[in-house]
């Protein structure tokens, strides 16, 4: 198994390509699958968020390009600013990952926040999109609590399983 211990700043040229939902790009310890069918292992760094575009190095001078996986996400409508930050408000009081974009917040399908979020006056549809949540204010790597889920390498948790709870803990 392919062991992929550390992100890797500046230009590189990878051998290989992995596509990841965001819950396994958020996690440290993790067995995975390359496009190309090789299993790998991440070890890496607690707390380092994997973004589209990252790569990473590993035994044997593996460079592995990580892409964002489309996953069903909820997209959350408005032209109206101060509807975008109520419901941002709301769904960050709910400790909701998201992606904020023009017009827009994105976070992953749960039919409960969309029904809150259209409560709120917003217009939500659900799609399947790479999911790119802000990092939040732990700077570029992102801040996480543990992860219950466990991170074993040898154990996968099901790679590309359905969507998350509606939080990140």
């Amino acid at each position: 198994m392919i062991r992929l211990t550390q992100r890797l700043e500046g230009p590189v040229t990878p051998r290989a390509a992995v596509s990841l939902p965001y819950e396994l790009r958020r996690r440290s310890r993790v067995k995975i699958r390359l496009d190309s069918g090789e299993e790998a292992g991440l070890f890496l760094p607690r707390g380092l968020v994997l973004r589209d575009g990252d790569c990473l190095g590993g035994d044997e001078g593996w460079i592995v390009r990580v892409r964002a996986t489309p996953e069903s996400v909820s997209r959350a409508r408005t032209h109206d600013p101060l509807l975008l930050a109520r419901a941002s408000y709301h769904l960050g009081n709910r400790h909701v990952a998201l992606q904020v974009g023009p017009d827009e917040l994105r976070y992953l399908h749960d039919h409960v926040l969309d029904d809150l979020v259209r409560a709120l006056g917003l217009t939500v549809t659900v799609e399947d999109l790479p999911f790119e949540p802000e990092a939040g204010a732990y700077g570029g790597h992102g801040h996480e609590h543990g992860d219950p889920h466990g991170t074993d390498p040898e154990h996968p948790q099901g790679q590309g399983h359905g969507p998350g709870h509606g939080h990140e803990h």
